[in-house]
């Protein structure tokens, strides 16, 4: 077992590849057959498994998300830390905070047109902090 962690810095709203620093944290734990599971530690940001090929997949994605919940709704009494907070908060729990792929070989299993994505959704630039357990053989 080999725990990793990492920060990646945002500029806001929207999906960042994170594919190459798990790949990393995978290769340098030693493990060939076993699984990577990653796991960011916030509350309004998520993480997924999304295609990689086409950036046109991640702004829909972005775009279907901010229309299915919608800032400044008057439900909200979570609003302290701007407009787009209590949305990140629900865009989180809607999505996922951690997300696992196999380790074959010595490497993460991902198909040939998907990448681990970091998916922020509060609209100001921060960092954010993510662990890469990895376990096996």
């Amino acid at each position: 077992m080999s725990n990793h962690a990492f920060e990646k810095s945002v500029d806001g709203q929207g999906l960042y590849d994170i594919t190459a620093q798990v790949s990393s944290a995978v290769a340098s734990s030693g493990v060939q057959d076993g699984l990577a599971t990653v796991f960011i530690q916030h509350t309004s940001a998520s993480l997924l498994v999304q295609e990689n090929a086409d950036p046109a997949v991640q702004a829909d994605l972005q775009n279907w998300l901010s229309r299915l919940v919608l800032e400044n709704d008057p439900l909200y009494t979570h609003t302290e830390e701007g407009p787009d907070d209590m949305p990140a908060h629900i865009k989180g729990a809607l999505t996922a905070v951690q997300v696992g792929v196999p380790v074959m070989q010595g490497k993460l299993a991902l198909g040939v047109w998907q990448g681990v994505y970091l998916w922020e959704h509060r609209h100001s630039a921060r960092t954010r902090s993510i662990i890469v357990n990895v376990m096996g053989d």
